[in-house]
């Protein structure tokens, strides 16, 4: 199992990682759209199949986090992971001392502008220890959160991006990964909607004939279909762990027409049920 040095474990919050846990609270009540997600749970929380649509950094300030079908990933507290676009990647996040707490940032191929994106696609994730300049870059871009425009944002993850290859991972370099066609697409449904949006709209946003888009989806393995699906229970799944809106509620964003057909297609997917999901964020 890959994880850090016993010398890079810190068991003691530092003063900056709270400021950072209450900037996020802040901005959580403000009701902004946030560029970060937070995932918190009480209870263990044991998801099969989760779908990384994009490169993502996760960084873990409470508990752990284990990866993988045989558990070969662990990211400790004050430890990060950025992953590699995935279509399907088994997660445990595990509650120390009652908290899993985690701050995760997606990038776009916009946010890796100006930076020399290496090939060829080898690397799958890199894991490493959040420090002291890490914390205060993280911390800048939750504050801007709090005012900054879309673009502004997109500034910042380069930031990250930049600081992460100072630190010695350049490899996140090359985690943009082979996929675009199928990040582009899922992006457009969780965008567009997942009720109206047809074969003939989706080929010319993406412009390019059918036969080109079926053509390219095959090369990556996977279709509209399977992304369409995926979308819809990836997006169900960060509405359960980000939100409070009801089941049925979150079944209807995501293009289901019953919350019974969601829970069954969520379960099938994941391995839980989405009340199930939700207990774990409760107390007993």
């Amino acid at each position: 199992m890959d994880t850090l040095p016993p010398s890079l474990e810190n068991p003691l919050e530092s003063p900056l990682k709270r400021t950072i846990k209450n900037t996020i609270k802040q901005a959580q009540k403000e009701k902004l759209e946030l560029p970060f997600s937070i995932y918190t749970s009480i209870h263990e929380q044991n998801l099969l199949n989760v779908p990384i649509a994009k490169p993502l950094l996760i960084v873990v300030f409470n508990g752990e986090k284990v990866l993988g079908k045989q558990g070969e990933l662990l990211c400790r507290a004050d430890s990060f992971i950025f992953l590699a676009d995935s279509p399907a990647i088994n997660m445990r996040n595990i509650p120390i001392e009652k908290e899993y707490f985690a701050l995760l940032i997606e990038f776009d191929l916009q946010d890796y502008r100006g930076l020399p994106i290496n090939s060829p696609y080898n690397n799958h994730y890199c894991i490493g220890a959040t420090t002291a300049l890490l914390e205060q870059c993280l911390q800048q871009f939750v504050e801007s959160a709090l005012w900054a425009p879309k673009k502004i944002a997109s500034l910042r993850k380069r930031e990250i991006l930049e600081l992460l290859c100072h630190m010695g991972h350049e490899e996140i370099l090359t985690m943009l990964g082979n996929s675009q066609v199928s990040q582009r697409l899922h992006a457009l449904f969780n965008q567009q909607g997942f009720h109206e949006l047809a074969l003939e709209s989706i080929c010319e946003q993406l412009a390019m004939s059918e036969s080109t888009l079926r053509r390219k989806l095959k090369l990556e393995g996977t279709s509209v279909q399977e992304i369409k699906d995926q979308a819809k229970l990836g997006l169900g799944l960060h509405l359960l762990q980000t939100t409070q809106y009801s089941i049925s509620a979150i079944a209807e964003q995501c293009g289901y027409q019953s919350p019974s057909r969601f829970s069954e297609r969520f379960k099938q997917c994941f391995g839980l049920t989405p009340s199930e999901l939700r207990k774990t964020k409760m107390e007993g």
